[in-house]
């Protein structure tokens, strides 16, 4: 199994979490793929969210938007899994998606705290 991760690369926030991913051990799989790129647009053009939204996508085509794809990178590595299952639980998936809903529509100024800066309305690294 493989599991296909699909960021905004013009993010620095998600770029370090991108980062973040590669780097840890995992038990699937996974290809981190901007979702800007070309091979994104081809394969993934009917995402609905598709650069809005973190997306994940296995290899049956199962797809996973916004906190449930953050759920999936989670249950993908090795250290985190367990934390997937209990962020997921009835009682505290509520409260994990306000969170990672609340990051995500932060993220520009949350870039700044890794070093970047979001310019002009929309999040992308500097040149």
């Amino acid at each position: 199994m493989r599991l296909t991760v699909l960021f905004d690369g013009a993010c620095p926030l998600c770029v370090r979490c991108r980062d973040w991913l590669e780097a840890e051990p995992a038990f699937v799989a996974l290809e981190l793929v901007d979702a800007r790129s070309r091979e994104a647009r081809a394969w993934y053009s009917s995402v609905p969210a598709l650069g809005r939204e973190l997306v994940v996508v296995n290899d049956t085509g199962d797809v996973w938007i916004g906190p449930a794809a953050f759920l999936m990178c989670l249950w993908a590595l090795v250290e985190w899994r367990e934390w997937s299952y209990r962020l997921a639980s009835p009682a505290v998936l509520p409260l994990a998606d306000r969170f990672f809903q609340a990051v995500s529509r932060h993220r520009g100024w949350l870039g700044t705290l890794v070093g970047a800066r979001c310019t002009g309305g929309t999040c992308g690294a500097p040149t």
